[in-house]
Formats: structure tokens, C-alpha cells, sequence
């Protein structure tokens, strides 16, 4: 017999779920689905703080796919991407089977008509976009009288996208009992907002605080011009043979750096607003498949790319929002695997580095390459300790370094 601690015995588990989790050779359940599944057995709200690639889809979807066996009713998985609403249909459809139930897929960017024609078929789980289960509720497609479990997953990333005001018609729409689950790798002011307006004495459970990187992943950071960034980026796709994620701001720019990769020879694929979901599935699975080595993203894959072998992961772009850092880095180095994330900013982002550090709560490695001794940039010391009686001077700006030059700090 396993030791309890450290297998999903005594957990609460139904004997016949153990024996699914058995032959899917899932023996040793993470840190937060040992928190939260009995928790989520019991119906307790819950508000489940992990690092992305922890296995929160299994924390919740073990749990709910129990107890819609044992009494009945349907489940409702709202996430923020149609990315990750895949991710989540095919990570729960090996234990819903021997149960004989089923989930569906309702995200936009596709036809409505086979969502409709297998909301016909009465599934058990709904895995839907805010947008796109509006469009149905609108439509009187199905009824949400018989939601008896809520699973919001990522949802600082569904309020960060503007999903909230349909986020909030949706939760009005279910007026009966329900237990609700909030899964997210952050926890912000809004998340704490929704949890109190609609959740029953939540129960948090974190297992890492937020913002913490997987244990296994390393970080560092170049400090050069944005002419640079494309030098960078061969050195370090010469240097790391595995695959390699890179993040984009905007998809115009996705574009061009997913073209100046293929000129450097690598098999290179995109995904962003732009393209079709078919374009974006076929861009996934081969990525997963081996078929393309380098995946290019804008922050709509962020948190709905599930292939646990990332070995790099590139910020070209520092994102928008510090919080988004995590779930990019996140992407590498799950499931203990080991990873490494490598981020780019210019000498005028220091104040963007300066808020990743503060909700990393540490300071990223700054890194220097023999390759560009015109492009070396260190943190700026001086400016950082200027004194409080001369003029203002933020903190933490970078300065730029040329061999033989005196040090002259760039302005914001």
C-alpha cells in the first residue's frame, strides 16, 4: 500500500474513480490536488491558488466528475481561452468515459451548429469561453438550472481579458445551490471581489504563494535595444536544442519574428487572434508532435498550452501585465521537468523588470553574452541610491555599457 501522503488513497476518492486513475497510471496526485480534492468532495467552495502546470484541472475535475456519478445534475467550466477550454476537455475525457459522461466544447471562432447538435446529447460538463455560452444562454440552447458545480479556472486572466460583465451575467443566470471553485495561479483585488460576491465561505488553498515560478525552472534576463533582440534570439535558439516557446506582444509582430525564424532555418509555427482555430489547432499539435520546434504567441496562449516538455521559454516582450509573466514562465519547467525562461527588455522597461521582481519577490539574473559587447546593460546603481534632498530620479534604471564609454543612463 502507498504511503497516504503520498498517493490519492485516503483522499475521499470513490473506489471506482481509484481504479480509472489507476490505469491512467495516475499514482502520485501534486500538492494541490492533494488540498483540494477532499475538500471539493465534501462540496466546500474553494478558492485554489497553485503555480500554472501543477495539475489544477485534475484538482477540480476528479472531484467534479465524482460527484455528478454519484448524484446527478451537470457542471460548468468557465476558462478565458478556447485554447485552454480544449485543454480541459481532452485532460478530463479518459476519466469521464468509464463513467459513461460527457463534456462539451462552446467557444467562439468556430461554427455554432456542432455545438448545438452535441448540446442535444444532454453532456454532463460545459467547458466554454464567457462570449461564446452567452451566445447559447442568449439563444435558450440549454438550461443552467441543473448546474450543480461552477469552475472558474484562470480567472485572474478572464477579468484581466474584460471578461468580467459577462462573467457576472453568466453567474446570475445560476440561481440554484451550486458549489464553486475558483482556480487561478494569482490572486488579485477582483478575484477576491468575485469569490465574496458569489461564493459560500470559499476555503483557500495555496500551495505556492502567488507569483512563485516551478521549483525547476531558472531565469534570466538580457538587458538590450530592440535592433538586438533578433541576434539574441538566434544565440539562444543555437544554444538550447529542445523546443522553445516565444512570447510576442501583438500579433502583427508575432508575424515578423516567426518569419525571421524560419530564415534562421527552425521549424516555426504561430498562434494568435489572427489565425482560425483549425490554424491554431493545427499549429498546437504540431508543436506537441515534434513537427515545429519553435511556437510563437501572443499572451492568448499563455495560459491554454499544455505540453510539458517546453525546455525555453523567450519573453521577446515583457507582457502587458507583470502577473501574465508567471503564466508565461510557467509554460517550462512543469510537472518538475526541468525548464529555463529567458526574458528581453529594453533599457527603458526597468520599471516593467521592477514590478515582475516585486510579485516574483526576487531579482531576475541579469545575463551578458560575449556576443554583443556593444549591447551589455547592467542595473544603474547610481540612480537607484541617489539621494532624497537632490531631484527626483526613479529607481532601478538601466545603463548601457560600450567598452572604452563612461556610463550614460537612458531616460525614461
Amino acid at each position: 500500500m502507498l504511503d497516504s501522503n503520498l498517493s490519492f488513497y485516503h483522499l475521499g476518492i470513490a473506489p471506482d474513480m481509484l481504479s480509472v486513475l489507476e490505469r491512467m497510471k495516475f499514482v502520485v496526485p501534486t500538492p494541490i490536488q492533494h488540498k483540494a480534492i477532499p475538500l471539493a468532495l465534501e462540496g466546500k467552495d474553494i478558492v485554489g491558488i497553485a503555480q500554472t502546470g501543477t495539475g489544477k484541472t485534475l484538482a477540480f475535475g476528479i472531484p467534479m466528475v465524482q460527484r455528478l456519478a454519484a448524484e446527478g445534475g451537470r457542471a460548468l467550466v468557465l476558462v478565458p481561452t478556447r485554447e485552454l477550454a480544449i485543454q480541459i476537455h481532452e485532460a478530463i475525457k479518459d476519466i469521464l468515459r468509464p463513467f459513461k459522461m460527457s463534456s462539451v466544447v462552446l467557444i467562439g471562432g468556430v461554427s455554432i451548429s456542432p455545438q448545438l447538435a452535441d448540446l442535444r446529447k444532454n453532456p454532463n460538463i460545459l467547458i466554454a469561453t464567457p462570449g461564446r455560452l452567452l451566445d447559447h444562454i442568449y439563444q435558450g440552447t440549454f438550461d443552467l438550472g441543473d448546474i450543480k458545480i461552477l469552475v472558474l479556472d484562470e480567472a485572474d486572466r478572464m477579468l484581466d481579458m474584460g471578461f468580467a460583465p459577462q462573467v457576472d451575467k453568466i453567474l446570475s443566470c445560476l440561481t440554484g445551490k451550486k458549489q464553486t471553485m475558483l482556480f487561478s495561479a494569482t490572486m488579485p483585488v477582483d478575484i477576491v471581489k468575485l469569490a465574496t460576491a458569489h461564493m459560500q465561505m470559499p476555503i483557500n488553498v495555496e500551495v505556492a504563494p502567488p507569483g512563485t515560478a516551478p521549483k525547476a525552472l531558472s531565469q534570466e534576463l538580457f538587458i538590450v535595444e530592440e535592433s538586438v533582440k533578433v541576434k539574441v534570439l538566434r544565440m539562444l535558439l543555437k544554444k538550447y536544442r529542445g523546443p522553445v516557446l516565444v512570447f510576442i506582444r501583438t500579433k502583427i509582430k508575432a508575424v515578423r519574428v516567426a518569419r525571421s525564424i524560419a530564415q534562421m532555418g527552425e521549424k516555426v509555427t504561430e498562434i494568435h487572434s489572427n489565425r482560425s482555430m483549425g490554424q491554431r489547432g493545427d499549429a498546437m499539435e504540431g508543436f506537441k508532435r515534434g513537427r515545429y520546434r519553435v511556437l510563437v504567441a501572443t499572451d492568448i496562449a499563455a495560459r491554454g498550452i499544455d505540453v510539458s516538455m517546453i525546455e525555453l521559454v523567450i519573453n521577446y516582450d515583457i507582457p502587458d501585465d507583470s502577473e501574465n509573466y508567471v503564466h508565461r514562465i510557467g509554460r517550462a519547467g512543469r510537472a518538475g521537468c526541468a525548464g529555463h525562461a529567458v526574458t528581453l527588455a529594453t533599457p527603458l522597461q526597468s520599471e516593467d523588470v521592477e514590478k515582475i521582481e516585486k510579485l516574483m519577490k526576487m531579482s531576475l539574473p541579469r545575463s551578458k553574452s560575449p556576443e554583443f559587447p556593444n549591447n551589455q546593460f547592467v542595473p544603474n546603481v547610481e540612480a537607484s541610491h541617489s539621494s532624497s534632498s537632490g531631484p527626483h530620479r526613479p529607481k532601478n534604471k538601466f545603463s548601457f555599457l560600450k567598452p572604452g564609454n563612461k556610463r550614460r543612463t537612458h531616460s525614461p
